[in-house]
């Protein structure tokens, strides 16, 4: 089975998107940061791979790169603890430079926001209240 998770994702200023996520509370793995790249940890066992455009190119071949800003090929969804911690979350990015989309509500047992991170990246917090969604489910 998996052991871990390593999403990479194309950035353009290293510098600066690891100073956004800094800013979101994210740490960063320095044994696998270099100028190229740095890992952003997630949770445990969970990590972001954040790569220089050029170097990001150089694993895809003859395959193009998407746009982000201009088309998404994935969202990247981080279940939090609370409401709260969502609100906070998404507070802080938007601090830090990132454009939020309006918070979604089901029914007080799923609560959300996505947001666009300085290069155009999709990631969704979210907290999820499993009892009173599987109460939703029985009515």
């Amino acid at each position: 089975m998996v052991k871990q998770i390593f999403v990479n994702l194309p950035v353009k200023n290293l510098k600066r998107t690891t100073a956004f996520f800094s800013a979101l509370g994210f740490k960063f793995d320095k044994e696998f940061t270099d100028k190229n790249a740095t890992c952003m940890v997630i949770g445990k066992n969970m990590y972001a791979m954040l790569l220089v455009e050029k170097f990001f190119k150089g694993f895809l071949k003859k395959k193009g790169m998407v746009n982000a800003k201009k088309a998404s090929e994935v969202i990247t969804a981080l279940q939090v603890g609370s409401r709260s911690e969502v609100d906070g979350l998404v507070k802080k990015a938007v601090k830090a430079g990132a454009k939020a989309n309006k918070p979604y509500d089901y029914g007080g047992w799923m609560y959300g926001c996505s947001l666009q991170d300085l290069d155009g990246h999709i990631w969704e917090f979210f907290f999820m209240d499993v009892v009173k969604m599987r109460k939703e489910q029985k009515k």
